[in-house]
């Protein structure tokens, strides 16, 4: 598999299983409605275990813009082959998102809390406060991508792309999967932890495209902030992965 098919189809899965189980505790009269938010942190610390070991072999599992620019700055993959992960990335998470509508089409006509609906597509803060919000995000990413860093495996025999000189092996599956757990139960509580900026996006894309029932705006003046923060949360951890490595 090319390593940017492998970028699309394991963001396509960590969508469709991250934003999946938000949809099946938030919407209603599903079997897991209300289940809570332990429910979601677990479903999407295991959402990210499945996406990696599917593609980890073909890639480098990056699945996420903020870990792609943040191994672009460490020397783990060529300048060159970034543009091409993040659109791949981009691309499978609005259809990642889009499996999620479809799936869940049933109930989410049955919702009628738009919120909820905009939840199962992508974040907002608990409390709104732009610049500690950014400050959230940044603090989540730059975990996510330094333990990425400190734990990953040389990647080799990467098809016809062989700029990729570190990334998740699929050994690193579980791990990374807890890390995203662990993020996820003590940093998730502010801004819903995107650490991802497609997986924020592109879902907020597909949210303002698809004909959701009732649905509200796409909260668009949010929408640089869960971009922004894992951008520079990504590339601050490279730079302390670099300063002693």
């Amino acid at each position: 598999m090319h390593p940017y098919v492998a970028e699309f189809v394991g963001t396509a899965i960590l969508i469709l299983l991250g934003n999946g189980v938000v949809a099946n505790v938030v919407l209603r009269e599903t079997k897991g409605h209300g289940a809570g938010w332990i429910v979601i942190t677990a479903g999407w610390g295991f959402a990210v275990f499945t996406a990696v070991l599917c593609v980890a072999d073909f890639s480098g599992a990056h699945l996420n813009p903020a870990v792609t620019i943040g191994l672009a700055v460490a020397g783990g993959i060529e300048w060159g082959l970034v543009a091409g992960y993040i659109l791949a990335q981009m691309a499978g998470a609005i259809f990642g998102a889009g499996l999620v509508y479809v799936f869940y089409l049933p109930h989410f006509a049955v919702t009628d809390d738009a919120d909820g609906k905009l939840a199962t597509f992508c974040n907002a803060p608990a409390i709104r406060k732009p610049v500690h919000n950014l400050f959230c995000e940044v603090v989540g990413t730059f975990i996510l991508v330094y333990a990425a860093l400190r734990m990953s495996d040389p990647v080799f025999d990467l098809g016809d792309v062989s700029g990729v000189k570190i990334g998740l092996g699929s050994v690193g599956a579980i791990r990374i999967g807890l890390i995203v757990f662990a993020i996820g139960l003590s940093l998730g509580g502010t801004t819903g932890y995107a650490i991802n900026p497609a997986r924020d996006l592109g879902p907020r894309i597909a949210h303002f495209l698809l004909p959701v029932p009732g649905k509200r705006d796409s909260d668009w003046a949010y929408s640089m902030i869960p971009v922004a923060g894992p951008i520079g949360g990504g590339i601050l951890a490279a730079l302390l992965y670099l300063s002693h490595s």
